[in-house]
């Protein structure tokens, strides 16, 4: 699914007090661990190297690194810590084997949900960005995605960067050719609601489009609250852990998930340059966990309970 093991051997070392890694025990998907890691990769983070983030975590705990770590977030280690009660005394009790172990857990169960949501969300977008009453032409298969992406009209307009024109025949040349590459901090239109955006005032129907809310209903309530008016008692992975309102991250993570789905690129990576999907998703994470648009977010989080969870008071 994507490469969040590639740099493990050189983020686990301990110095001088390493301990040898035995062999690695399989993760089995009815662990709690696992079902664990499937919801807080939604809701809290998506993309992250857990048998890393535990490991470095352990190292700052126990002081045993005299410097700082490259790329450790002490703030989503106790994020992570905090949403699974017992957690920390597991991993200060457990040898390294065990952390990281327990790091294998939460990130197969990240690295599951997002694999089976980029799976069934592929099919159905096509169904959603069809014209009202019509259909998609040229027709969009659902087994492939090799005219998704720049290659087709629809998924084009939907991917264009804001800050380009779709409707100008050289900018739509440039973007299918490659001669424009777009980076992931390039925000398309789909993120917008009716596709517009208004340069004037960003916010204007940022992170409100329809194609995200039946995004959002089909993985976190259920496929079939797309067409259904949200009801109290919501059915689905939001029931499942207890889910009530709608989170930043998890906004970031359907908007990440739908990008993908109409783009041309059949696997999803971090470090795909081609669709940049970690730039994309790390780039709104930034934007809405900005203390200077503390205002606007929590707007906007209103905004969203109020399509998913109406009767929550984070609706109100």
């Amino acid at each position: 699914m994507d490469d969040d093991h590639s740099s493990l051997n050189e983020s686990c070392k301990r110095g001088s007090s390493a301990l040898q890694l035995g062999p690695r025990k399989k993760a089995l998907k009815s662990d709690p661990l696992v079902s664990h890691g499937r919801h807080f990769g939604r809701m809290v983070f998506a993309l992250c190297n857990y048998p890393s983030l535990l490991v470095n975590g352990i190292l700052q705990l126990e002081q045993l690194e005299d410097v700082s770590i490259e790329n450790f977030s002490a703030d989503l280690f106790e994020k992570l810590l905090d949403s699974y009660p017992g957690l920390l005394e597991r991993l200060r009790e457990g040898s390294e084997e065990e952390v990281f172990h327990v790091g294998e857990l939460i990130g197969k169960g990240a690295s599951c949900a997002r694999g089976e949501d980029t799976k069934s969300l592929k099919p159905v977008v096509i169904d959603w960005i069809a014209p009202a009453g019509g259909v998609v032409l040229p027709p969009l298969p659902r087994n492939s995605k090799i005219t998704c992406g720049f290659n087709h009209p629809l998924t084009g307009h939907l991917l264009c960067p804001t800050e380009l024109d779709w409707n100008d025949a050289e900018t739509k040349q440039k973007l299918q050719s490659g001669e424009i590459a777009v980076s992931g901090d390039q925000w398309p239109l789909f993120l917008y609601a009716n596709e517009a955006y208004d340069p004037d005032d960003p916010w204007n129907g940022l992170l409100r489009s329809c194609l995200l809310i039946n995004a959002f209903r089909h993985v976190f309530t259920s496929p079939s609250s797309v067409e259904k008016e949200p009801k109290a008692t919501c059915a689905g992975n939001a029931r499942l852990h207890g889910m009530t309102t709608v989170t930043a991250p998890s906004v970031a993570y359907i908007a990440t998930q739908v990008r993908f789905a109409i783009c041309s690129s059949s696997v999803f990576s971090r470090t795909d340059t081609s669709t940049d999907s970690e730039t994309f998703y790390h780039s709104l994470l930034d934007l809405l966990e900005d203390p200077d648009e503390r205002g606007e977010v929590v707007d906007l989080l209103v905004w969203w309970n109020r399509q998913i969870f109406p009767t929550s008071s984070a609706a109100k």
